[in-house]
């Protein structure tokens, strides 16, 4: 995989140009994508900073956020050709930085649940994952050294998990959502897929002025850890238990404080709900679409915005309710039990066989709704070479503290699997 870091280390010591740098990433675009299809337009003859923090850097961007030079089709064929004439802000702020929006990545139609047709570069006979399938893919194929994705329900979590690269879902706000194609305005967020968590640690402070989310340079110590298995959703698989359970046993080992957590009731109240703010604000987001080309809209897609148009004013503003309850026991939570961290899965397994799902969120809705940070760490893969990820949540806000125990666990996995 392409390292950010490791390019900018390069180009700043002056053996490699920001030119140099993104022909990296075309030269492993021409070899790699006819088989990963994780693209869906490129720019052919890309204008190159020389300056910059992020200059020689090239991003792939999720096809539902704006892009002025390359069209914006939402994986949708209603979006056929269309071209947008500004960048969302996120893709602005790259620019500005100096980095390169060399292509835009597949997605699921209007990012939900239809798959795409981008295979899973570390074994093609399995779902990338969804609804960010190609940001997550192109970074775990070595084209990208930093993708954009979204996040919803589990759109950047489980498809890095499935990739075996990081995923970054930062604090519900902190990235901009403005020129993005909204599906729930109370849960969509704009998330990062890089080659390692120091990459997405980096990227993340840039974009967001916030010196303070780069790790730190001197040792911030072992963290205090709250395992969370989610006991009201069903149960994960064997590979998924296992590498959770090899990340308990590594982090206690290095010093890090840990104990197991069963989350208060409110917490499996809210996780049931996530759908029905989901969809009360999807068949409003996209009303026009829904209204006017149903018969476009993919099947999945098609059939869940049927049934939203039934989902209640009342039910909605109950449900919402429900999540502040939450959110508030969340922080307190954290406080009472004196953590810094929660650990838990990423995914419910490795990557499904076949292309006729995405997988399943369940790991990841709720800390969504939460709005805090989320980062999944790859910890090794299957027997059959399926990678297999943690997940590492914060309070919401503290997202410097979520890379930096991120980042404590990256080391000790990659230790024992080197």
């Amino acid at each position: 995989m392409l390292s950010l870091l490791s390019l900018r280390k390069q180009i700043d010591a002056g053996s490699l140009t920001p030119r140099e740098a993104i022909a990296l990433s075309e030269a492993a675009i021409a070899e790699r994508e006819q088989d990963i299809r994780a693209l869906v337009s490129r720019d052919l003859d890309p204008v190159v900073p020389e300056r910059g923090p992020l200059a020689g850097i090239a991003v792939g961007v999720k096809d539902i956020l704006d892009t002025a030079h390359l069209p914006t089709q939402m994986g949708s064929p209603i979006y056929d050709g269309w071209r947008p004439r500004a960048d969302a802000a996120a893709v602005a702020r790259l620019k500005r930085l100096g980095a390169v929006p060399l292509a835009k990545t597949t997605t699921t139609a209007f990012a939900f649940l239809d798959p795409t047709q981008t295979r899973n570069p570390r074994h093609p006979g399995h779902t990338p994952g969804g609804s960010s399938a190609g940001s997550a893919a192109a970074v775990s194929a070595g084209m990208l050294p930093l993708a954009l994705g979204t996040q919803t329900g589990g759109s950047v979590i489980r498809p890095a998990a499935y990739c075996g690269v990081v995923g970054m879902k930062p604090s519900f706000g902190l990235l901009p959502t403005v020129g993005m194609k909204c599906f729930s305005w109370t849960l969509d967020t704009l998330g990062l897929f890089t080659a390692g968590v120091a990459d997405a640690a980096h990227a993340l402070a840039l974009m967001t002025g916030r010196p303070s989310l780069d790790l730190p340079t001197t040792e911030p110590g072992t963290p205090r850890i709250g395992v969370v298995l989610q006991d009201f959703c069903a149960t994960a698989e064997p590979e998924a238990l296992d590498a959770l359970e090899r990340v308990r046993t590594a982090t206690e080992a290095a010093g890090a404080r840990l104990r197991d957590l069963v989350l208060p009731a409110v917490f499996a109240e809210a996780f049931g709900l996530h759908g029905t703010i989901q969809d009360f604000e999807a068949a409003q987001a996209l009303d026009w679409e829904y209204t006017s080309h149903r018969a476009d809209l993919g099947p999945l897609l098609g059939a869940h915005l049927d049934a939203a148009q039934g989902v209640s004013p009342k039910s909605y503003d109950a449900s919402l309710k429900v999540a502040d309850r939450a959110r508030q026991q969340l922080a307190d939570l954290f406080a009472e039990h004196d953590l810094d961290v929660i650990l838990t899965l990423s995914a419910p397994g490795p990557a499904p066989e076949g292309y006729a799902s995405t997988g399943d969120s369940r790991f990841n809705r709720l800390w969504t709704l939460m709005g805090v940070p989320c980062v999944t760490v790859p910890v090794g893969s299957t027997p059959a070479g399926l990678p297999l990820g943690v997940q590492i949540i914060a309070r919401l806000g503290d997202d410097a503290r979520a890379l930096t125990a991120a980042r404590f666990v990256e080391t000790l996995m990659g230790e024992r699997h080197c």
